[in-house]
C-alpha cells in the first residue's frame, strides 16, 4: 500500500489542475474520498495529468470528470465547473453523443473519430467545431473497465484551413480554365502584314472581318486604303503618324484607334508590329497583329468620368463626412446613456415582480376587505407605473426584446385611430394621409403604436389642446449620402411622420430632445422619457428618426422603416379565451426566491402541478434525470453552468418537445439576436399580473 501511495496516489501529481482535483469535495459523486481511490485510477489520472494533450476522465457510468490543465483551456468558461460534474451535465448540448461513449468504453470498445464535427455552445452561442476524439476504457484493480479515457485535440482552425485551401484550388482551377477559354475565344483579331515596297495588306480571315472587307477578298492583297477608311476620323492622321515613325527609325509600333463596325458603332483596338528592313536598310516588311481592347477603353473612358469634377465630390465627401462624425458623436453619447439606464432594469423589474405577485395573492386572500382591497389597488397601479418607467428605460436603451411582424403603416394608423382621439381629446383634429396600397414594413406593431401615440401626445401638449395633428406615411428613396453616418443603408424606406403647428422648439432644446428625463415640461407633467422610447425603438427596428422644429412653427418627427418585401399575414379571427387553468406539471427555473414563491404560489392556485429549481443547472440535472413537466417557465438570466437557452435547446430536442416560457426584466440577448425574438420564442415581461401569467401558460402549453 505505501508503494500504491508512492507511485500511483496524489502526492506525485503536478499542476494546477493536480491542485484543483485535490481541493475538490469528491465525496459529493460516486468516487468517493480521493483517500478511497482506487490505486489504477490514480495512475490514470497522473498519467493524465502529465500529458500535454487535452486529455479528460470520465469515471463511472455517470462519467464523473477530471481532467489535464491541456484541456481546461480547451473548456474554456465551462473550466472550472465541470470538474467533478457528470459528463451530460457539463455539456448538455452533446448529452447523446457521450452517452454513447461512456457506454461504448465501459463495454470494453474503444473509439476514434478523425476531425469530428460537433455544434458546441461557446458564451451561450452554438458554433461549429472541429475536433480529433480518441476515447478507451480504463479498468478498475479488478481488471474491469470502470471509466473513459478521452483525448481531445481541437482541428477547427485547420479544417477551416483546409476548406479555405481547397477553395482556393477550385478558384485556380477556375480562372486557369477561363484563361484558356479566352485565349481560344480570342481577345486577338487578326494578324498582318504590310508589304512596303508594293503598299499591299495581306492577313488572316479575323482581321479581314474586323476591318469589314468583303468575304470574297483575296486575303493575301488587302487594298490599305480600305483598312484606313474604317479607322475613326479624329484618330486616322495620329495613327499614320505612329507608322510613319516606326518606319523611319525602327521603334516599335504601338497604335491604339477604333474602327468603324457593321453596325454605326466603333470597336476599340490596339494595333502592334515592327517594321522590318533589308539589307541596304530599306523599309520593306511590316508585320503586326491587332488586340480587342474594347472592354478596358470602355472602363477608362468610365473612369474618366467618374474622375470629373473630383474636387468638387471631394468636397461634398468631407461635407458628408463631419455631420456623419456629429451624428456619432450624438448616437455614442446616446449609447452611453442607454447602457447606464439598461442595466438597472433587471433588478427593479424583479423587485417589481416580487412586490406585484405577493400583492395580487394578498387580494385574492382577502377578497371581502375593502379596506386592503382600496391599499392594494393603489399599490399595483404603482407598480404598473414603475414597470411603464423600467420598459421605457429599455426601450431608449435598445434593450427590450421586439416581436417584429410584417404591417404597413395605413393598417396602424386606422387601428390607432379611436385610441387617438380618446387620448387627444375632441377639440383637436387628426389628419391622415397615407398610400392607397402603402409598402410594407417590418417592425413590432404595439411598438410602433406606442411610439406614435406618445409622438401625438407631445404634439397636443404643444399645441395646448387645439389645432390639428398631421399624420402620415409615405415612400421614399434614400441615397447613400443621406444615409451616411445615420446607421441605415440606402434604398426604399416608410417615413411616418407626426407633425404639429404647435410652439416648437429652440436649437438649444431639440439638440436634446432625445435624451432620457430631458422635458420642458412642468414637474410632474411628464417624465422626459417618451422622444428616447421612439428613439431607442426605432433604432432598434434598423430605422432612423429625424426631428425638426421652428420656434412659434410647431414640430415634425418622421421615423424612417426599411421597406420589407414579405408578405404581410392574413387576418386572423380573434380566438376565445381560453381556460384559465390546467392541471399540467409546470417546472419553475427562478434564481430569485422571492419571485420563485409568488409564481409557484399563482401557479398552484390555478390547478397546476408546479415544480421548482433554483438555477438552470438545478433543473437540467432533474430532467436528465428522468423529471417529467409538461412547461418549463425559466427566467432568461440566472447565474450557474447552465443558461436558459441551453434549456430551451434540450426542450426542443425532446420527443415530444418540451414547452418552454421565459420571463425577465431584461434579456440581454440571450433569448433573442438583437433584441429581435423569434416566432417560436415565448417571453412574459416582469412584472406581470395573474393574468397574465395565467394567458401565457395556456398559450404556450395549447400551442
Amino acid at each position: 500500500m505505501q508503494f500504491l501511495e508512492e507511485s500511483h496516489g496524489c502526492a506525485g501529481w503536478a499542476g494546477e489542475m493536480a491542485g484543483r482535483i485535490r481541493a475538490f469535495d469528491w465525496c459529493q459523486t460516486e468516487l468517493g474520498s480521493l483517500d478511497t481511490w482506487p490505486a489504477s485510477l490514480c495512475s490514470a489520472v497522473q498519467l493524465m495529468l502529465a500529458s500535454p494533450l487535452p486529455m479528460v476522465m470520465l469515471w463511472g457510468r455517470a462519467g464523473y470528470m477530471i481532467y489535464n490543465d491541456a484541456y481546461s483551456k480547451f473548456a474554456g468558461g465551462r473550466h472550472p465547473y465541470l470538474l467533478g460534474s457528470p459528463v451530460e451535465l457539463g455539456w448538455p448540448e452533446v448529452a447523446e453523443f457521450n452517452r454513447n461513449v461512456v457506454d461504448t468504453c465501459l463495454a470494453g470498445g474503444t473509439l476514434s473519430y478523425r476531425n469530428k464535427e460537433l455544434v458546441l455552445l461557446r458564451d451561450g452561442i452554438p458554433e461549429n467545431v472541429w475536433l480529433d476524439l480518441y476515447y478507451s476504457p480504463v479498468t478498475d484493480d479488478d481488471g474491469k473497465p470502470a471509466g473513459v479515457m478521452a483525448m481531445v485535440v481541437e482541428t477547427t482552425e485547420h479544417v477551416i484551413s483546409e476548406h479555405r485551401r481547397q477553395a482556393a484550388e477550385d478558384a485556380y482551377r477556375a480562372d486557369n480554365e477561363r484563361v484558356r477559354l479566352a485565349l481560344n475565344a480570342g481577345a486577338l483579331l487578326g494578324s498582318f502584314v504590310w508589304d512596303i515596297k508594293a503598299n499591299r495588306l495581306s492577313g488572316d480571315e479575323r482581321f479581314a472581318r474586323t476591318f469589314s472587307f468583303p468575304a470574297d477578298q483575296d486575303l493575301t492583297n488587302l487594298p490599305p486604303d480600305v483598312a484606313e477608311a474604317r479607322i475613326h476620323p479624329d484618330d486616322l492622321s495620329w495613327v499614320q503618324e505612329q507608322v510613319n515613325q516606326s518606319v523611319e527609325t525602327g521603334d516599335a509600333f504601338n497604335a491604339e484607334y477604333r474602327v468603324l463596325r457593321p453596325d454605326g458603332s466603333y470597336l476599340w483596338v490596339q494595333a502592334s508590329g515592327c517594321c522590318e528592313f533589308n539589307e541596304q536598310g530599306e523599309p520593306f516588311r511590316f508585320p503586326g497583329v491587332l488586340i480587342d481592347i474594347h472592354e478596358r477603353k470602355t472602363a477608362e473612358e468610365s473612369l474618366l468620368r467618374f474622375t470629373r469634377n473630383l474636387e468638387q465630390r471631394v468636397a461634398d465627401e468631407v461635407e458628408a463626412r463631419l455631420a456623419a462624425e456629429e451624428q456619432l458623436r450624438q448616437s455614442q453619447k446616446l449609447e452611453a446613456i442607454g447602457g447606464l439606464t439598461g442595466g438597472v432594469a433587471h433588478d427593479f423589474n424583479n423587485l417589481l415582480q416580487v412586490i406585484a405577485g405577493n400583492l395580487h395573492l394578498l387580494a385574492r386572500h382577502e377578497p371581502d376587505n375593502a379596506n386592503v382591497q382600496r391599499r392594494v389597488s393603489a399599490s399595483i397601479a404603482a407598480v404598473e407605473r414603475g414597470a411603464k418607467l423600467s420598459s421605457q428605460l429599455l426601450a431608449f436603451a435598445r434593450r427590450q426584446p421586439l416581436s417584429p411582424a410584417v404591417c404597413n403603416p395605413k393598417q396602424v394608423f386606422e387601428g390607432l385611430a379611436e385610441i387617438l382621439q380618446r387620448a387627444l381629446g375632441e377639440t383637436l383634429q387628426i389628419k391622415v394621409n397615407a398610400p392607397d396600397e402603402p409598402w410594407h414594413i417590418f417592425v413590432d406593431r404595439n411598438q410602433l403604436e406606442n411610439a406614435i401615440l406618445n409622438l401625438a401626445i407631445n404634439a397636443r401638449d404643444a399645441m395646448k389642446g387645439e389645432g390639428t395633428i398631421g399624420l402620415s406615411a409615405e415612400h421614399i428613396t434614400l441615397d447613400q449620402r443621406f444615409c451616411a453616418g445615420k446607421g441605415i443603408v440606402a434604398g426604399d424606406y416608410v417615413c411616418v411622420a407626426v407633425a404639429d403647428s404647435g410652439v416648437g422648439m429652440p436649437p438649444q432644446v431639440l439638440a436634446q430632445a432625445f435624451e432620457p428625463f430631458f422635458t420642458t415640461k412642468a414637474d410632474g407633467q411628464g417624465t422626459g422619457l417618451g422622444l428616447s422610447m421612439v428613439f431607442g425603438f426605432v433604432k432598434q427596428s434598423g430605422g432612423h428618426i429625424e426631428i425638426s422644429s421652428t420656434e412659434g412653427h410647431g414640430t415634425r418627427v418622421q421615423l424612417y422603416f426599411p421597406r420589407s418585401l414579405r408578405l404581410a399575414p392574413s387576418e386572423t379571427t380573434p380566438q376565445d379565451a381560453q381556460q384559465r387553468g390546467g392541471h399540467e406539471t409546470i417546472l419553475v427555473v427562478e434564481d430569485n426566491e422571492a419571485v420563485r414563491t409568488s409564481a409557484v404560489e399563482l401557479l398552484r392556485e390555478e390547478g397546476y402541478q408546479v415544480l421548482t429549481a433554483a438555477n438552470g443547472d438545478q433543473a437540467m440535472q432533474r430532467l436528465l434525470e428522468g423529471m417529467a413537466v409538461d412547461l418549463i417557465f425559466t427566467d432568461v438570466v440566472m447565474p450557474g453552468l447552465i443558461k436558459s437557452s441551453d434549456l430551451a435547446a434540450w426542450a426542443k430536442v425532446q420527443s415530444p418537445p418540451v414547452a418552454v416560457l421565459f420571463t425577465s426584466g431584461h434579456t440581454r440577448d440571450i433569448i433573442s439576436r438583437n433584441h429581435q425574438l423569434s416566432p417560436d420564442t415565448h417571453l412574459l415581461s416582469k412584472p406581470y399580473d395573474p393574468e397574465a401569467l395565467t394567458r401565457m401558460v395556456r398559450t404556450v402549453l395549447n400551442g
